[in-house]
């Protein structure tokens, strides 16, 4: 017989449900050797990694103690003068592409679009020696926001368009019904930083709000669907937070880490779906509010 074929899904899906049957959440402990910074990883072209790759490479980066921001193909290190060392086990990531295929009916045909994942390895800097230094990046430190506001935060999140309201009742939400985020007051968080962090994740619910990206989530029940979407703002909201400097919570309630398990074990493309849906609202936030501090056009 011969070797079965990789299922790159199959192979997300366990990696990510192993560390949450541990009790670890990817996407809110993606801590580079122990160090305070979090960021989103980076190819060798200088670009940033998307969807459920950035998630991939945070698991790896916390698991083996990688501090380095960069990652790059055993080819692509040798290119730039570098050796991986003997050894070092690679990570694996996503490439999608799609194939069209002419259906034979002429100029007035329409191309077939055969849409694919494959998977790729990669290796952190930190696994390669003889590169230039800057190669090997350190992430800066989380900034420091005390436990009071950032204005230049605050003036971030209301550039998104969505009313953010505030008052003493103790629950963070997004109401579909009146279009806005209800937040606590910040003094009632530990830090500003699980202030801004739960605002993060209340932001990418109100972004997948038809008034915005009109996101769908599968499943045949209102319960179903809502936690389809809850892993989805999680991810998002940890994506939006490592681009600001927020420092994400490291607790998380039992409860949603079980029904995440189920959720992801029953359709085991759910956090493929949730991860691309998360770097939409994403890419969506940036455009719409620009980088914070950067000059207005």
């Amino acid at each position: 017989m011969g070797k079965p074929k990789f299922d790159v899904y199959s192979h997300v899906t366990n990696q990510i449900l192993d560390e949450l049957k541990k009790g670890t959440v990817p996407w809110r402990k993606p801590w580079s050797g122990g160090q305070a910074g979090l960021t989103l990883p980076r190819r060798v072209t200088g670009e940033h990694y998307r969807g459920i790759n950035v998630v991939m490479l945070w698991i790896a980066a916390m698991n083996r103690g990688f501090s380095s921001n960069s990652w790059m193909t055993y080819r692509q290190a040798q290119e730039l003068g570098g050796q991986v060392r003997r050894g070092e086990t690679s990570t694996t990531v996503i490439k999608y592409g799609e194939i069209r295929k002419d259906d034979g009916d002429g100029a007035n045909g329409q191309d077939q679009v055969i849409r694919y994942a494959r998977a790729y390895r990669v290796f952190n800097c930190d696994q390669i020696d003889g590169l230039d230094e800057h190669w090997y990046d350190r992430p800066a430190g989380i900034r420091d926001f005390g436990t009071k506001s950032d204005p230049e935060l605050d003036a971030w999140f209301h550039s998104l368009g969505v009313e953010i309201r505030h008052s003493a009742e103790p629950r963070a939400y997004y109401s579909p019904a009146r279009d806005l985020i209800h937040m606590p007051p910040v003094h009632t968080f530990e830090t500003a930083h699980g202030f801004f962090d739960t605002l993060s994740h209340e932001a990418a619910h109100a972004i997948a709000d038809g008034r915005r990206l009109d996101l769908s989530f599968p499943g045949k029940t209102r319960s179903e669907r809502y936690q389809h979407e809850e892993i989805y703002a999680e991810i998002s909201g940890a994506m939006i937070c490592a681009r600001l400097g927020i420092h994400p919570s490291f607790e998380q309630n039992a409860a949603y880490v079980a029904s995440w398990i189920k959720t992801i074990s029953d359709d085991h493309k759910a956090i493929l779906r949730a991860a691309a849906n998360a770097q939409a609202a994403a890419d969506w936030a940036f455009e719409r509010a620009g980088e914070p501090g950067a000059p207005s056009e």
